[in-house]
């Protein structure tokens, strides 16, 4: 099992910042937050990057226990 971080508009969508999340493979794991959080986490996630353990992920990459998943919003300031 994963662990997904969440920042940002990420973690407001979702109501959380962080939450155990079965599923083999990124995409995988991405799939179940989506079903888990609903439409507007789903339309984060249209323009978030997803990180595999501090590293740029792909949905094909694999997923053992312990690993964790972030979902990163682009942040804007100035």
């Amino acid at each position: 099992m994963a662990v997904l971080r969440l920042f940002a508009s990420a973690r407001e969508a979702a109501g959380t910042d962080r939450a155990d999340v079965a599923g083999d493979t990124v995409g995988a794991v991405i799939d179940e937050a989506r079903r888990r959080f609903g439409p507007d986490f789903e339309q984060v996630l249209a323009t978030s990057r997803v990180w595999r353990n501090g590293e740029p992920a792909s949905v094909d990459d694999s997923v053992g226990g312990g690993d964790e998943i972030a979902v990163l919003p682009p942040v804007s300031g100035g």
